[in-house]
Parts: C-alpha cells; structure tokens; sequence
C-alpha cells in the first residue's frame, strides 16, 4: 500500500471537492493502523449519520446473541408482521419515516409510526431503505435492556471497545462535536451548517466519530476482538438477506451491513451523510482489512467515489457500488414514467422535458434530472451540485406490466393514485 501516494491524493481531492476536512484510516492485518487527516484532527469526532444504524444493528445483534431479543419473533403493537430481521435488513416495507413528528418518546414514536405509516410492500417482500424501521430497533433494544438507546450503546459496544460516546442530540450531546457544511461547487461556496436531526430519530443517525473510531468497530465486526457478537451472528450480519435489493446503494444487503462485491472478494459496511458530513466504512471479513473515511462538507460522497480508484491503484482496492458501470445509451423514457410516487409523507413526482430527460422533483423542490436507460434504470444529475454519480430505477408491476414504483436511494415509492371524484 502506497501511503505516500493516498495521502497525496486525499489532500488533492479535499481540494477539489472544497471539503473542509477530512480523516482516512486504515488497517490491514499484520501492520499497524495507518491515518492520514486534512483540516482535522485525528480524534475529532465527525457526524457520521446513517452509519449509526450499524452500530444500532451490532446492539441488537449482540442482543440477539445473549438471548434477549429474536431475530423472527413478530413484534408486538405494530399491527402487521414485522420482526427484528425484517427492520435490520430493510426489507419490514416501511417508509422512510414521518414528516410530522410530535413526541420526543423513542417508543412513542415508533409505535405510532408502526401502526399509522402506509406500507410499500408486505414485510420480507422486497427493500426499502427506512429511517422508522431502526427507530423501531432503537425501542426493541430499550425494552430488552432497560436502559435508554444512548446508555445501550454506550454500555454495550463503545465501551467495550474502548471509545468515547459522541451524540448529536440527545441527553449527552457532544459540543465537540465538528460542524458539517454545505458545499456549492458552482459558486465556490462552503457554510457551516448545524445539524437537525429530530431526537426520535437518534438510533438511525445520532452518532459521531474519528475514522479510527470507525475502523475499531470495523475489527471487531470482521471477527476482531472484543467479542461483543457470537462469531455465527456476526457471521449472519454479513450475508445476503433474500429480497433485500438495494438499487442505488449497494450490491445486497445483510442484518444491518450493506455489501459489496469487488473483483469477486465481499466486502461489507455502510455510508453515512449527515448534515454537512459524508462518511464511510468498508470491511473485507476474509482478511480483516478496514478502511474509514469521515469527511466534514456535503460534497464528500462524491470525493469517495474519486478516492476508491486512487485507493486501488496505491494497492489498496476497497469494495464500492457503483450503478453507472453497465449503463450504455440513453433511451426515450416510457410515457408512464410520469407520475407521482410517495414513500410515507414523502413525494417523488417525475414530469418529461423536452429534451427527452426525466424532471424529479422531491416535496414540490427540484432534486434531480434522471436520464433513462435499459431496465428502466436512470442516472441523476443534482439539481444542486451537478453531481451525477447516483443512480436508481423504475419498477413496473408483474401483474399488468405498469410503471408501479420509483427506486432512489434504496428507497422505495409507490405511484400515488388520484381519487375518484
């Protein structure tokens, strides 16, 4: 691995995608934990959003491992039958989550999404990415424990594994915590932003942390001491769940790890945005290697996508997603393409342009231009930043062949149907 050269290259490409700082850590089985940072410190703790719900997923896991909870027991008060493997692999068909929250109660919350949110699919029959669904794991593990989901998660896995708790709300909020910020790579602007996520949602993206934070808990999810999961359940983290089909994010997905294939070696692990922070994590079970980045500005998940080829090519080939490598020429998009989809409060409406390319647009605000391909698969353009790295997918129903749902960021939504008058 050619250290001098990743370094090189990270610094350029912070400055490239104006991204304020950085921290890259690796390690690879045999040698010692290599780090480089860019306008950060090595321990400064990075909101490192829905990377959250993998430490969320090993509590459970670890529970599940001490007998207090059960991957396929229905839960209960939720009104369908949903159970823990369903909400950890994203396949229990729940939205997102609710616009409207009105409670600061983790289990009221839940409880009441559960029970009021419109489902997309029967649990087990497909994905969707859901915010509500680990806000729901989040309660279980309440329940089982007796403590808050923070003190858990404090108690049951930071601790163990010798690091500090870093919260972006909640009771033991870290001040320290470094700001994330907005990017405009147009007009060259970065601001500070704050971060806004609602107390209920803590279990889905609460959590900061240094990339060495990142890679202590990647070792010990690749097999590493402490032993905090029974070796068979961590084993079961990291295989395919079947219907779990993450268009968009990842090549599969396990009981709350995504995976990726590369050069035919699986690698396992999760992305994270925050408000202003793009960070992420990859692990390659076979060998032990992890490898962690924490970026503080919005455009740091296309400065990933930059960096994973320059890893590579310094001998460090990191397993990544990416939709765009078979896609060919663009094609004349379907006239039902059209339409309005929603995914729990959420609106997804896509409207043709003259120039033969899809307008999407989220909640009434543009978010992106889709270009069309076959497989009802298209490319993104941001409406914001330009970036065109993203991809999703149109979804047509077996039953009378109609464009049924939309796909965009492993999250399902459904055609809204008007009614009848």
């Amino acid at each position: 691995m050619d250290t001098e050269r990743i370094a090189r290259r990270l610094t350029g490409l912070v400055r490239d995608h104006l991204v304020p700082g950085a921290q890259l850590a690796v390690h690879r089985p045999g040698e010692a934990l290599w780090a480089t940072e860019v306008g950060l410190p090595a321990d400064a703790a990075v909101p490192i959003g829905s990377i959250t719900k993998t430490f969320t997923a090993t509590v459970a896991m670890a529970l599940v491992s001490d007998g207090d909870l059960d991957l396929d027991t229905p839960l209960p008060d939720v009104g369908r039958p949903l159970t823990l493997r369903h909400l950890l692999s994203h396949t229990g068909g729940l939205p997102s989550d609710p616009d409207d929250v009105r409670t600061t109660s983790l289990r009221r919350h839940a409880l009441e999404a559960g029970r009021n949110l419109v489902p997309l699919h029967r649990p087990g029959a497909g994905f969707s990415y859901s915010n509500i669904g680990y806000v729901l794991i989040g309660h279980l593990i309440e329940v089982a424990t007796g403590m808050s989901w923070w003190e858990a998660v404090d108690a049951v896995l930071l601790r163990p594994l010798g690091l500090r708790p870093h919260f972006t709300v909640g009771p033991d909020t870290d001040p320290g915590v470094v700001a994330g910020h907005a990017v405009n790579g147009a007009l060259r602007r970065v601001v500070p932003v704050h971060q806004s996520l609602a107390l209920v949602d803590a279990p889905a993206g609460a959590l900061a942390a240094s990339a060495t934070d990142l890679v202590a808990f990647g070792r010990m999810l690749a097999g590493g001491a402490p032993r905090i999961v029974d070796a068979d359940d961590l084993a079961l983290m990291r295989q395919p769940v079947r219907h779990a089909e993450p268009f968009g994010m990842a090549d599969g997905w396990g009981l709350g790890l995504a995976l990726y294939e590369r050069d035919g070696t699986a690698w396992v692990g999760h992305d994270g945005t925050a408000d202003g922070t793009s960070c992420h994590l990859r692990i390659n079970p076979d060998d032990g290697t992890v490898v962690a980045l924490t970026t503080n500005g919005s455009s740091g998940f296309a400065l990933w996508r930059d960096l994973v080829p320059e890893l590579a090519a310094a001998g460090l080939p990191v397993g990544d997603y990416d939709g765009l490598t078979d896609l060919r020429e663009p094609i004349e998009p379907p006239a039902d393409c059209a339409g309005s989809f929603v995914n729990g409060d959420t609106e997804y409406s896509v409207q043709p342009t003259e120039r033969e390319v899809l307008k999407l647009t989220v909640d009434g605000e543009p978010f992106a231009d889709l270009s069309l391909f076959d497989g009802l698969v298209f490319a993104m353009r941001d409406s914001d930043t330009g970036d065109t790295s993203q991809t999703g997918r149109f979804l047509r129903n077996p039953r009378d062949g109609g464009i049924e749902w939309i796909q965009i960021g492993g999250r399902l939504a459904r055609r809204q149907v008007p009614e009848m008058v």
